[in-house]
């Protein structure tokens, strides 16, 4: 290859190739780089010149796994780095003037042509005027929170949607992409009416004519829509030249001597009487005011967000969307109010187009009407209301007044002016923004629209979709009626987009960094609040009507949470207002109202212990806090997929641990942020003590003791079949199982009629009680029994059981019964005492039975275990916890659940007796058990404190 050949392809790739040396590096480059050139365009190929040839500088592809449908860039390796070149390569290019023709063709629309010098008929040259500035007040805020928003990040295909959902997120951006994309739509037959409107054809009548042209004209820009539009956005300076010529001729005729043919159509050019008549309003209809004037009006500032709604076609939106909208929004202003005040300074109200109406000498007496003291007697016309001239007669004024053929101009003009724009508003605006919204799954049974078709993913299927809704409005034959509709929609997308902007901005975040910075979070609060204040003004019943239609698409999307992350501002503002509370929280005393189980539930692998996690669950969801602790000496972050997929409100906090004694204590002290702090530890009871190591059962037990010492309340669950449920598998496999199943636990199922055993044998604070409370306002729960089981004596039974239902309705707990246990003193029968002494017998030293051998020096290996000693202080101990498993058994073996108060061990109790307690109390049942203790403080009031 020689060097004249890489330096025609560096140039080919827009690469400053400044000389041999870099040339011959520059050859190496491309032979490394040939596979990453492949997917990509010269532009991928973006290198630093201070460190290595092969070194790419930051740059958006190097991170577009954050965007939508996007793949990321591969950087080289470092080993790569150590052989690099220096290439240099400059690339400019500026495309505000796409998007400046694209936003003032989009404004100068039908309105301008139809309907504004009716508008100023009806409102005089002044109240038009304020009008016109009306309008543009509010999409210039509108245009302002637009390039606040679109110079802070990359704007793909989607425009006003894209921005709207990556900036408020789909609560906000699903609605308003939906009312946006059906407005479009509307804008589309608005377009198309006009032009049925000009087209003059006469078949039936003016409304059917209307619709029958209207159809027609639809049917045609679909099936050209079909066929591909690439040449439309190249054509875009073919029409703007066009409409630079009719606006040319246009003020060009204002100057030229009114012949009088045009002087009986009220056509008389610049005449101070005309101004001044014309100056004030002339209400004609009771239906015709002010806003309904500028409901009329408004949509011709729509064209706002056409360059926005093209962004995929933007190579720079940043730049091109700040700029040309802004510049389109003042050049188009000075326009409508140039015209305004010309045709109001030219032409009168009515006139009826006939020469024999001109006066003779200057008698006008009689005569009525601005045309009298011009020398025309339009009286005749005006009392019966048949003029068809004039400012308030005719549509077709503006092209009355050019300096050449009105018929050459006015076919010119529409014929090849408007039928891009409407195909434009079809293609680029409603189908690429609704595709764009169906691909982001956020509501049901619209993929289908999302398909595109051809090398440029043409949304075939929704231009039909556009179609449909074009017809059925074009139907309504009445451009005004359209126009009303379509200001009400476009406020509305006006107000959320200056509302994200105004919330991306006091949230303080700081990924919002526009570098646009010419806006104001107030101005654009004041552009939301006055869009909404003018959608009640124009049409109240409309304005109602699209906020329900709002808040029911707003509803859907936050109670299904659909499963995207596009940082948006809620997201900050909901970590802001975390921030906040949990702050002003730690600055308030807790009360015992306001006590909430939070719970730290030491879980392991979440997954493998699903019941754990959702028994929790059912008492915590949607009322305090959860943090599923894991001990672990490997990384498991696809954990919290799983707890999201199983919709489980939880934190997950993993922590590096040689022990589970260690990572607990860690867990107990540090979990949590201020007052949003774990009070309660949730264990797993350890169904295979007895066959565990020594160390496993004492780092179990340890743990308890430590959660005691650290004064808070503790629950552990049993369920009869164990809680590891991925024991068949290898750790690494748990992850793709748990993609694949989502094993359902006890606690998700409806419980139906049965009962929740509560045996409140401790005063413990009464979080025994307030357990099965919360349990009861589940669903699944919701027709369980509550039964309160408690100590007393035959003698004094009823007492004692009248004492706690009035306790209990003290406390506003619901309960169904309260049942006294009054054999509760009773040995326990004798084969289930053996049982227990065989079970522990492992666990002795059996020190008594051995000579010359102290209890210190059988300690020193097994520190655990159970004197002879010990054994004999604790005996009495050990047989009530024996005898109150049986009487469990006797009256619970039907329950759904059942709740034990867990005795709390003295400091001189041996371990492995403790945990012998535990599972002696539990055992034998069909259902789950829970052991709880609170901490002693109080966490239930009563009705007067």
């Amino acid at each position: 290859m020689t060097v004249c050949a890489i330096k025609g392809i560096a140039a080919h790739n827009n690469y400053n190739v400044t000389s041999v040396f870099t040339v011959k590096h520059f050859c190496l480059d491309l032979l490394s780089n040939s596979a990453s050139e492949s997917r990509g365009s010269s532009m991928d190929l973006r290198r630093s010149s201070f460190y290595s040839t092969l070194d790419l500088v930051p740059q958006l592809e190097n991170y577009a796994s954050t965007l939508p449908h996007q793949k990321s860039r591969s950087r080289p390796s470092l080993e790569a780095l150590r052989k690099a070149f220096d290439v240099r390569f400059s690339t400019s290019g500026n495309h505000i003037s796409q998007q400046l023709m694209r936003c003032m063709l989009n404004i100068w629309g039908v309105i301008l042509f139809l309907r504004l010098t009716w508008i100023i008929s009806q409102a005089g040259i002044l109240l038009t005027c304020l009008i016109i500035l009306m309008s543009v007040t509010v999409t210039s805020v509108t245009a302002l929170s637009i390039s606040a928003i679109a110079t802070n990040g990359r704007v793909i295909s989607g425009g006003a949607y894209f921005m709207i959902s990556r900036s408020l997120g789909p609560e906000i951006g699903g609605p308003i992409g939906m009312v946006f994309s059906f407005a479009n739509a509307l804008a589309c037959a608005l377009n198309t009416v006009g032009f049925a409107e000009v087209f003059g054809v006469v078949m039936v009548d003016s409304v059917n004519d209307l619709r029958i042209v209207g159809v027609i004209t639809v049917t045609v820009l679909l099936f050209i829509s079909l066929a591909g539009m690439e040449w439309e956005s190249k054509a875009q300076i073919l029409f703007f030249t066009v409409l630079m010529v009719s606006f040319s001729n246009y003020f060009v005729g204002t100057f030229i001597p009114a012949s009088l043919e045009k002087q009986a159509q009220g056509i008389f050019g610049y005449h101070s009487e005309i101004f001044m008549s014309n100056l004030k309003p002339d209400w004609r209809g009771p239906e015709n005011n002010f806003f309904q004037m500028f409901a009329i009006f408004f949509p011709s500032a729509i064209g706002i967000l056409s360059g926005a709604n093209i962004s995929g076609d933007l190579k720079d939106p940043a730049t091109a969307i700040p700029k040309g909208t802004l510049m389109a929004i003042f050049w188009t202003t000075i326009s409508y109010i140039a015209i305004s005040v010309t045709a109001g300074s030219c032409v009168i109200r009515d006139a009826s187009g006939n020469i024999s109406d001109i006066l003779s000498g200057n008698i006008t007496d009689g005569c009525v009407g601005q045309g009298c003291k011009l020398g025309w007697n339009f009286t005749e016309c005006i009392e019966s209301n048949s003029c068809i001239y004039g400012l308030a007669n005719s549509s077709k004024v503006p092209f009355n007044l050019v300096a050449i053929s009105p018929l050459f101009i006015m076919k010119l003009t529409f014929d090849i002016f408007f039928y891009p724009i409407s195909l434009s508003g079809l293609l680029n605006i409603f189908c690429f923004m609704f595709q764009c919204l169906c691909r982001d799954n956020i509501y049901p049974y619209i993929g289908f629209f999302a398909k595109g078709y051809g090398k440029n993913d043409e949304p075939l299927r929704a231009y039909i979709l556009c179609y449909i809704i074009a017809v059925a409005f074009i139907l309504i034959g009445e451009l005004n009626i359209i126009a009303s509709l379509i200001s009400n929609f476009f406020l509305c997308s006006y107000c959320l987009i200056n509302f994200s902007c105004f919330h991306a901005s006091i949230t303080n975040s700081p990924g919002w960094r526009p570098s646009f910075h010419y806006y104001s979070k107030w101005t654009a609060l004041f552009g939301a609040v006055i869009s909404v204040v003018l959608m009640f003004l124009l049409t109240w019943w409309a304005a109602l009507i699209t906020f329900s239609i709002i808040f029911f698409l707003f509803g859907y999307v936050n109670y299904n949470k659909p499963k995207v992350n596009w940082g948006s501002s809620v997201q900050a503002g909901t970590y802001n207002m975390a921030l906040s509370y949990s702050v002003s929280l730690s600055g308030v005393e807790d009360h015992v109202k306001n006590f909430r189980p939070q719970c730290l539930v030491l879980t392991g692998p979440p997954n493998q212990r699903p019941a754990l996690v959702d028994f929790v669950g059912s008492f915590t969801k949607h009322i305090s806090l959860m943090i599923c602790g894991d001990i672990i000496t490997v990384s498991r972050s696809w954990l919290v997929k799983w707890m999201n997929k199983r919709k489980v409100r939880s934190f997950y906090t993993p922590f590096s641990a040689h022990s589970l004694r260690g990572g607990a204590r860690h867990l107990l002290q540090a979990s949590g942020l201020g007052k949003l702090k774990p009070n309660t530890l949730v264990l797993g009871f350890k169904t295979n003590w007895r066959d565990s190591s020594s160390e496993s059962i004492e780092d179990y037990i340890n743990t308890i003791y430590d959660t005691f010492d650290s004064n808070y309340c503790l629950c552990i669950l049993r369920m009869m079949d164990g809680l590891d449920i991925f024991d068949q598998f290898e750790i690494d496999d748990i992850s793709d199982k748990c993609d694949s199943d989502q094993i359902k636990t006890v606690f998700q199922n409806d419980q139906g009629k049965k009962t929740i055993d509560v045996y409140w044998i401790a005063d413990d604070g009464g979080l025994t009680l307030l357990v099965p409370y919360l349990l009861t306002r589940r669903k699944h729960w919701r027709s369980s029994k509550v039964r309160v089981f408690i100590v007393g004596d035959e003698q004094n039974m009823e007492e004692g059981r009248n004492e706690m239902v009035a306790l209990l309705k003290r406390f506003r707990l619901d309960f169904n019964d309260v049942i006294v246990m009054t054999d509760s003193e009773k040995r326990p029968h004798a084969k289930n005492l053996s049982r227990f002494v065989d079970s522990v017998a492992p666990f002795r030293l059996h020190d008594e039975q051995q000579d010359g051998i102290s209890v210190e020096d059988l300690r020193q290996s097994a520190p655990w275990k159970i004197s002879d000693k010990e054994f004999e202080a604790f005996k009495l101990k050990s047989e009530r916890k024996v005898r109150l498993n049986e009487i469990i058994r006797r009256n619970s073996q039907h329950a759904a659940l059942v709740l034990v108060s867990l005795p709390v061990p003295q400091s001189d109790c041996p371990r492995a007796l403790y945990m012998a307690w535990l599972d002696t109390l539990t055992c034998g049942l069909h259902c789950p058990a829970v052991l709880i203790r609170g901490n002693q403080q109080n966490v239930l009031t009563f009705y007067c404190q």
